[in-house]
């Protein structure tokens, strides 16, 4: 299953080409240690656990800081889940595996 990249001004998707169920937003600041570890791990955790029902956009706020408002992001990396509700946020790398399938519902909490 190839996974596409498309670089839009800022913004990158990763999407699976059929339809994907869950819509994920990462807010992430330029090029930083944090931002390109969170990048990384997103898409492994997608990878391996969404079976390619997902739908990715890469925000960077260094490029596009009015887009913060909308998600109401203070910190980053934040991954916002929009769909499906209720929407969900967790902050930081996602270096944690099981925090971020506890935090998306993909996963019960121990």
């Amino acid at each position: 299953m190839d996974r596409s990249v498309l670089d839009r001004g800022g913004d990158q998707s990763m999407s699976e080409e059929k339809g994907a169920a869950m819509q994920l937003r990462l807010y992430v600041a330029g090029k930083s240690a944090k931002s390109l570890t969170a990048i990384a791990n997103l898409r492994r955790i997608c990878e391996e656990h969404l079976d390619g029902r997902y739908d990715v956009q890469v925000i960077d706020l260094l490029e596009n800081p009015q887009l913060a408002q909308g998600d109401q992001i203070l910190a980053v990396p934040t991954l916002v889940r929009s769909l499906p509700a209720p929407i969900k946020k967790i902050i930081g790398d996602l270096s944690n595996t099981d925090r971020v399938l506890v935090g998306l519902d993909l996963r019960s909490a121990p």
